[in-house]
């Protein structure tokens, strides 16, 4: 089984416990809400990943389900708005697939159940209550990516041991990035003697400054944060980080 298969029959599986939950009544159409957090165009391999976990059990696109998908890349003004947007529809099940619309969405309801994608590690950005006990209306997948974030510098610095000072560039409007992953890079920087120049971006139009403040500040390493702003603008930060920078290490 592939990757892509792979998330599909697992997400398919979490996306239908809620829905047999309140038994399936014949005839009815259930509405699922998918929330995009990348670019739109990486939207399809995704949505047939859910499509394709639903149908292996037994669901049928159009006869037992619809998806409303909406996306918010780099406009995070607008995530409350969209998730609120998906209440109103009443949609049974919110497909949230990054931090930022986990978030967006958890504020928007208290009932509706979500299933979160690659999210961070839900205890620990306050998700849900334990692992072993959620309590809430969130379960699904998570990457524990705090971790991976502070392996991540590790990696760098075996690979350019000379490195003390690294940039990481991270979205300040997503909630993950301050609570966990910069966080954990933070710490372990401490431990290996490295300084961290953490760089914010907002927006695709900070980006240019962002990586004259790296030059300026004489950082050797970038590591990247996750963020569909940053995945939305992957070709022009590889472009930026190719220019400034030797030794580079994204994160997906």
């Amino acid at each position: 089984m592939d990757r892509r298969a792979f998330i599909g029959t697992l997400t398919g599986g979490l996306l239908a416990a809620p829905l047999a939950a309140e038994g399936q009544q014949a005839g009815r159409v259930y509405r699922i809400g998918y929330f995009g957090g990348g670019p739109p165009a990486s939207a399809p391999p995704f949505l047939e990943a859910v499509r394709h976990g639903l149908q292996e059990l037994g669901w049928v696109e159009g006869r037992h389900f619809v998806i409303e998908y909406r996306s918010t890349p780099e406009d995070p003004v607008r995530r409350p708005e969209v998730a609120a947007e998906l209440v109103r529809l009443n949609v049974d099940v919110i497909v949230a697939t990054s931090p930022p619309s986990i978030w967006a969405a958890k504020d928007a309801t208290k009932t509706i159940p979500i299933v979160m994608v690659f999210g961070p590690d839900p205890v620990e950005s306050g998700l849900v209550q334990s692992l072993a006990r959620p309590g809430g209306n969130i379960t699904g997948l998570t990457t524990l990516s705090a971790d991976l974030s502070a392996k991540h510098l590790e990696l760098l610095k075996d690979i350019a041991p000379g490195v003390s000072r690294v940039a990481v560039l991270w979205n300040p409007t997503n909630p993950w990035h301050s609570t966990g992953g910069l966080k954990s890079i933070e710490a372990r920087a401490r431990s290996r003697g490295i300084q961290v120049q953490a760089v914010g971006v907002r927006g695709p139009d900070e980006l240019d400054a962002a990586f004259t403040s790296m030059t300026q500040r004489r950082s050797g390493g970038l590591l990247v944060l996750p963020d569909p702003l940053i995945v939305g603008q992957r070709v022009r930060i590889a472009g930026l980080a190719v220019k400034h920078f030797t030794f580079t290490l994204p994160m997906s």
